[in-house]
């Protein structure tokens, strides 16, 4: 799963390398907590063309009467993505690029105490999670949401958790967005073994109001 991440790239410099129009409502970055139910920058695809916009991270289905309604779906497993009702249009329809510097995940020691990990892209690119959208309006205003899919763990980060996000690589953006016809299934695998590096971090980034840059610093 993914629980967890940050985004450092500035909204023109992440606007340019996703070649999407930015919304003028965007997260406030850097920020290297980011945390479900908070504001997140994805990217979209339009018959206009790409934005780079806002939404709450923690999909809500429309059938749901209030955000508390159900469980939080931040993450959307790749393997029943196209079945589960709550899913299944927004993967034919809505999908998204959601950009992340990287995201963290834990273990847990023999007292049982929660171990962080910060994960980051090896080449130092920019990660863009593969992820489904949806409008949800059953409150005072609409509320545009989000979840990352996720899928089973290659080798070497199922030392740390048995799943992980999709990661997409560039040549394959316009594929997920459906700019470029379908196929977007295919897409929906665990990144080569390479792609990401990984280090321990203080268990400062368990606390939700933990912000600052020292929290990807490894121990």
């Amino acid at each position: 799963m993914c629980g967890r991440f940050a985004i450092t790239l500035p909204d023109d410099a992440m606007a340019a390398l996703f070649d999407a129009a930015p919304s003028n409502d965007l997260p406030d970055i850097p920020n290297f907590n980011v945390c479900p139910t908070t504001q997140v920058h994805t990217v979209t695809a339009a018959d206009g063309g790409r934005r780079l916009r806002p939404m709450r991270w923690g999909f809500l289905p429309h059938w749901y009467k209030a955000p508390n309604d159900g469980p939080l779906l931040i993450n959307a497993r790749s393997e029943t993505l196209a079945e589960k009702p709550a899913f299944r249009a927004a993967c034919r329809e809505r999908r998204c690029l959601i950009p992340a510097t990287g995201f963290y995940e834990w273990t847990k020691d023999g007292e049982g105490n929660r171990l962080p990990w910060w994960i980051y892209p090896s080449a130092g690119d920019v990660l863009a999670f593969a992820g489904v959208w949806q409008v949800w309006d059953k409150g005072e205003e609409p509320l545009t949401t989000c979840a990352i899919v996720t899928t089973g763990a290659n080798a070497s980060m199922s030392r740390i958790h048995h799943r992980m996000p999709v990661i997409l690589k560039r040549e394959d953006w316009a594929l997920w967005l459906g700019e470029t016809g379908k196929g977007a299934a295919t897409l929906m695998t665990a990144a080569p073994e390479d792609a990401l590096t990984f280090h321990r971090v203080d268990p400062a980034v368990n606390s939700n109001r933990a912000r600052g840059e020292e929290l990807i610093a490894p121990i």
